[in-house]
């Protein structure tokens, strides 16, 4: 099989490289050796590569950064999927991009399932959700919702998830700034490049998928495990969506129900059993 990965030395491609690499030609594009914003670049590399996949684990990730500079988030995180999309088409091959679960306004209080209807609060959310639209019109796409990702960088690379950030600061003896009121269902970067993997191989249903470790969790209560499991005290710094201060609203409770990938055939351990794998 070959397989395509672009974003290959992020902190998700480089674990999508990692899983495929093993046993298939890999073909893997970083922002140096492609700009995916660049639809005619696009089209010749993967027409050179000639891929039976192509991933998309390219993203503009400056959540509150977009909110200045809406332009250049939505041309890598939705106008790039497009022509991403197209290449794939015309190469007839499956396309795998993920998304956020910043599509959601937070506005509830179960964990989201692929038929709520997405509701953006923010720049970045907007974009992540126009590339789910773009993304669906091609009928061999698979979206896969992913959140608050944590797990091991690529070597020299520099992207860290807000765990490991959490994880860092525990180890050192400092103080957490922890958000008391925002619950999210994390997701280990291992976990989701073995669902990308058996999406892909098991020839399953194209569409979307919320792929998140199952259970949900404030982050207070993430660094608390975190801590338990490190041996360490926990001194949090409890803060607020209200008293943080952020240019960019952020989802309270984004939870995300994975049901829909388990019963495809694609188990998810919890969040807790994927943090404490992270942490040994």
């Amino acid at each position: 099989m070959r397989v395509v990965v672009t974003g290959a030395r992020g902190l998700l491609g480089a674990q999508i490289v990692s899983e495929f690499e093993r046993d298939c030609h890999v073909t893997a594009f970083d922002r140096a050796r492609l700009d995916i914003t660049d639809a005619s670049a696009v089209a010749v590399a993967v027409a050179s590569a000639q891929p039976d996949v192509i991933v998309n684990c390219a993203v503009y990730n400056g959540v509150d950064q977009a909110e200045e500079e809406p332009v250049q988030a939505f041309d890598a995180n939705a106008f790039a999927v497009l022509g991403l999309a197209r290449a794939a088409a015309t190469a007839g091959a499956v396309f795998v991009h993920y998304s956020s679960d910043f599509v959601f306004d937070g506005e509830t209080d179960r964990p989201y399932s692929e038929s709520d209807t997405p509701n953006p609060r923010s720049v970045y959310g907007a974009s992540k959700l126009l590339a789910d639209l773009f993304a669906l019109e091609y009928e061999r796409s698979c979206i896969l919702r992913v959140e608050s990702l944590f797990g091991k960088p690529a070597p020299g690379g520099r992207r860290k998830g807000s765990v490991d950030g959490i994880v860092e600061r525990i180890r050192a003896g400092d103080e957490v700034r922890v958000f008391t009121d925002r619950v999210v269902s994390p997701s280990y970067t291992p976990d989701v490049a073995r669902a990308t993997r058996a999406l892909v191989e098991g020839r399953l249903p194209a569409g979307l998928y919320h792929c998140v470790n199952s259970g949900m969790g404030t982050w207070e209560e993430i660094a608390a495990h975190a801590a338990h499991v490190l041996g360490k005290p926990l001194r949090p710094v409890p803060i607020t969506l209200a008293t943080a201060n952020l240019r960019a609203r952020r989802p309270r409770f984004c939870a995300m129900s994975n049901a829909k990938l388990v019963a495809a055939g694609v188990p998810m351990r919890t969040w807790q059993e994927a943090l404490e794998e992270f942490l040994r």
